[in-house]
């Protein structure tokens, strides 16, 4: 392929959240771009019911939303679906507790509870209309070749493209990754997040609550605008299918009673969905021509929130390695390559042990003591929380 036959200068597979942000950015670079999708972008439209609630929420983290506001998203969010998290409580499997405060920390918010459809709503109509990015979806990518100065995607429909650097951003089971020969797959935790939003007897005032459960898991309670929550239960794969088969009264009460009830009595706005968890660690994020980002890069434990940060981290960290290019303009160059990678190693590794770490901590029965005597004496130092807290700010 000659030097000269590159359609794009990146093409992005995959226009989940993070491959729409980081398509965004790479055109706001001045790059030519193009952004590949197995299926139709279809934004949430119509009016939103005062409790029509989306089931899936991420906590967005202030540096996040930094990138998003960046790219013209955060912006486009209505001010009413959006609820910051104040005050994060923490609670082990016994009497163990750490608090983690904005007001502390010295910002405005922790993180902010952000509903799937509409930040994908926000980002799609930012993809739609900037000039220059070419959207590609529908379309079924069937195979990829490697040449030294570009890579060719070849599509089932017929059509192909070269680009000279391609990025997966296809998820946990990403079909670049494997076309590219990193054959490593997600280690199960066997466990399943159990996702569902609840109304709420008393006012959560911006807090955020977290249990290890002995023998159950951990579950998260995170604050929606109102008297609101977002429930994350991250549970045993056999408790997972027993309470996504429960009905909404008794689901209700099963969450009420895990949290003790912090909340006051709860009542189901939407049907509890279900999501396996698993563990992704690859030996490296590049290959020839190739970056990783989000999810087909790593996976962690949703026990931090973290996932689709670590994920904004990439997109950020790409296109700002790619527009710091300098004399080097191919942006496929292994140059390159090699320093986004090594801007991602240590945020991400660093992730993976705490959040890892702490679901096998919290699996060994005969460290129960321990583990929660260290909670406290945790929870009693501040400069110890805050030292904790600022990766996940960032």
């Amino acid at each position: 392929m000659e030097t000269d036959a590159a359609d794009y200068d990146v093409a992005v597979l995959g226009a989940g959240l993070v491959g729409m942000a980081l398509a965004a950015a790479l055109l706001r670079e001045g790059l030519r771009v193009a952004l590949l999708e197995r299926t139709a972008l279809a934004a949430f439209e119509g009016p939103i019911g005062a409790d029509d609630w989306d089931q899936r929420v991420y906590a967005i983290s202030p540096g996040s939303a930094e990138f998003l506001r960046g790219l013209g998203a955060w912006q486009r969010l209505a001010p009413d679906r959006l609820q910051p998290i104040e005050v994060m409580d923490v609670h082990g499997d016994a009497d163990g507790a750490i608090v983690f405060s904005a007001y502390e920390l010295g910002e405005r918010a922790l993180a902010w509870i952000v509903e799937n459809r509409t930040l994908a709503a926000a980002l799609i109509e930012i993809v739609r209309t900037l000039p220059g990015l070419d959207v590609l979806a529908p379309c079924t990518p069937d195979a990829i070749v490697w040449n030294a100065d570009a890579v060719r995607i070849t599509l089932a429909e017929g059509r192909s493209l070269s680009a000279r650097l391609i990025v997966g951003a296809d998820g946990v089971r990403s079909w670049a990754r494997r076309e590219a020969g990193i054959a490593r797959e997600p280690q199960s935790y066997g466990q399943t997040a159990i996702v569902a939003n609840f109304a709420t007897g008393r006012a959560h005032r911006g807090r955020a609550f977290q249990w290890f459960i002995e023998g159950a898991g951990v579950l998260a309670w995170l604050p929606l605008p109102g008297r609101r929550i977002s429930i994350v239960w991250s549970a045993p794969d056999a408790l997972s299918r027993e309470l996504i088969a429960l009905d909404g009264a008794t689901l209700a009460e099963r969450v009420a009673a895990a949290g003790g009830r912090a909340l006051g009595e709860l009542k189901l706005l939407t049907p509890p969905a279900a999501y396996p968890l698993s563990f992704l660690k690859l030996g490296s994020v590049v290959a020839h021509r190739m970056a990783l980002v989000g999810d087909a890069a790593h996976g962690v434990h949703p026990l931090a929130g973290q996932g689709v940060n670590l994920g904004f981290g990439d997109a950020a960290a790409l296109a700002a390695v790619i527009g710091s290019r300098g004399p080097v303009a191919d942006v496929g160059a292994p140059i390159h390559l090699e320093r986004y990678a090594r801007r991602r190693a240590l945020p991400v590794l660093s992730m993976q042990i705490v959040t890892d770490g702490l679901v096998r901590l919290f699996s060994v029965p005969t460290l129960k003591l321990a583990r929660n005597r260290g909670m406290g004496i945790v929870g009693k130092l501040s400069t110890v929380r805050r030292l904790l807290a600022q990766p996940a700010l960032r």
